[in-house]
């Protein structure tokens, strides 16, 4: 059983069948065209007006009783393989999305072609009833001129009228070549048939050929003018609309765009250049759109800093000198924690312990380098200049182990070691060609992490050297006192430690 079609696919479906009785309208226009310039404007001297309108009206309607109908017909075939995937509610087969694309044209072709047949109706009857070679001359040229003008007025109203269908035959993508008109064609075609036409009919009958084409009269005059100037507007409105309307879509969407936004889409309506325009700004946002994921995800693994310096001046193997603090935490008793417990319980603890990480560091402006297992590396001062990193890692210190001390009320195993240092290391990328990563070495990032091993052994679990105390602001320096000289493992020297001034509940810190 098909799926039921969406209510756009039902609302299209019947737009399409109202296709029918609305190529009746410029048909109606393109008769009383032919109709008053037979009989009014190309009339020889002393040929009076309607003087075979009897035999005209009689072969006109007889002719419309059979013309209409089995036009109405055909027009029901060229329909049916449209309405036919419209009603399944179903994406349609390239055939179906063709027959689409083409319809305007095709029911454009049959409505010059029934002009075609009638010309050569009343021509032979024309003959047939022993009419002169000027009024078989007149009726031609106003046929194929009422012709030529309904073939164009249906092209234009078919194409308005179908663009919704149109829209979600193409579903958002580029037709594969243009199947309708180009805007030059449009314009130069609608400008032809509604101007140029009765422009040429006047020129032909002041130069004159004879007693084919009788001078115009001067009322004839008059009106091929206003003709000109009426039916020329509203061809060139016609097409301008089907130009502008949907320029309009994209100019909207790309304003959008240029504001941030990124999630917008311009619907495709148009089988031809346009409709490739429509359907480019779409792969150009996709493209915007992706590039925005990539970024972010990007930036999720190296940190947004780095993707965004890398993004900015490119990215190559090699460092430089940096002056930096780095912040090193690590959970204490991790090892222990991770035997005991279910695997969910220690995923589901790492997680909130390292959002609890990045939310302080990121709030002070540093940057997350990587994780450790249990551990990470935190850096201010790199990749970006932070003159004041001192000041902005040692009070990450203290806002971080008192994160911590908040959620070990619900996460025991959350207590951490925390230590930081400042000094001259090497920034860059580090790695092979193939595979690299944006990483700090040197002495300053050795010391945070000896620093953090002795802090889980300190009361308060945070120390942080001497060095970057001392060039921190004094408003941080008054939370900080010295605490004791360590011996930090792998060196043969001691370490100046200091600790925060005050524990989590405002207490002054235990001496060591």
């Amino acid at each position: 059983m098909a799926p039921a079609a969406s209510v756009d696919e039902r609302v299209d479906e019947r737009r399409l069948l109202g296709i029918v009785p609305l190529l009746a309208v410029p048909n109606f226009v393109g008769a009383v065209l032919v109709f008053v310039f037979q009989n009014f404007l190309v009339l020889a001297p002393g040929e009076a007006a309607g003087q075979d309108m009897d035999r005209v009206v009689t072969t006109f309607v007889v002719y419309m009783a059979v013309a209409f109908p089995a036009a109405g017909v055909i027009a029901l075939a060229m329909v049916t393989p449209v309405r036919r995937w419209l009603a399944e509610g179903r994406a349609p087969t390239e055939e179906e999305r063709l027959a689409t694309l083409t319809l305007p044209r095709r029911l454009g072709t049959l409505g010059f072609a029934f002009w075609i047949v009638a010309l050569l109706v009343f021509g032979t009857l024309a003959a047939i009833e022993g009419g002169t070679m000027r009024q078989i001359v007149r009726d031609g040229m106003s046929t194929i001129l009422g012709g030529l003008t309904s073939a164009v007025f249906t092209f234009l109203v078919v194409e308005s009228w179908l663009r919704p269908v149109v829209a979600h035959a193409l579903a958002g993508q580029a037709p594969r070549s243009p199947r309708s008109a180009g805007i030059a064609p449009r314009i130069l075609l609608s400008w032809a048939l509604g101007s140029g036409v009765p422009l040429l009919a006047l020129t032909v009958g002041y130069l004159g050929l004879g007693d084919f084409v009788p001078r115009p009269r001067p009322g004839a005059t008059l009106f091929l003018a206003t003709l000109g100037l009426g039916v020329g507007a509203l061809m060139l409105a016609l097409a301008a609309r089907s130009v502008s309307a949907p320029i309009a879509a994209v100019r909207e969407a790309l304003r959008r765009v240029q504001n941030g936004d990124v999630d917008v889409e311009v619907p495709v309506d148009d089988g031809g250049q346009i409709g490739q325009l429509q359907a480019g700004v779409n792969q150009m946002v996709e493209g915007l759109r992706e590039r925005r994921r990539l970024e972010d995800l990007f930036g999720r693994y190296v940190g947004a800093e780095v993707a965004a310096d890398a993004l900015a001046r490119g990215a190559g193997l090699g460092g430089e000198n940096r002056d930096v603090s780095a912040l090193f935490v690590d959970i204490i008793a991790s090892t222990e924690f991770a035997h005991e417990r279910d695997p969910a319980e220690v995923v589901a603890t790492l997680n909130e312990f390292f959002g609890a990480v990045v939310g302080v560091v990121t709030d002070e402006g540093g940057w997350v380098n990587k994780f450790e297992g249990d551990g990470a590396l935190c850096v201010f001062g790199a990749p970006g200049d932070q003159p004041d990193h001192p000041t902005r890692a040692l009070r990450a210190a203290r806002l971080l182990h008192e994160r911590l001390a908040a959620l070990r009320d619900r996460r025991p195993a959350l207590a951490a070691g925390i230590g930081v240092s400042t000094g001259t290391v090497v920034a860059g990328h580090v790695g092979a060609v193939e595979r690299f990563e944006y990483t700090v070495i040197g002495d300053a990032v050795n010391e945070a992490a000896r620093l953090t091993e002795a802090a889980k052994d300190h009361p308060t679990c945070v120390l942080a050297s001497g060095a970057s105390v001392r060039r921190a602001d004094p408003e941080e320096q008054a939370h900080w006192s010295c605490v004791s000289a360590v011996t930090l493992r792998g060196r043969a020297v001691t370490t100046e430690a200091w600790a925060p001034a005050t524990t989590r509940t405002g207490s002054p810190a235990p001496a060591s």
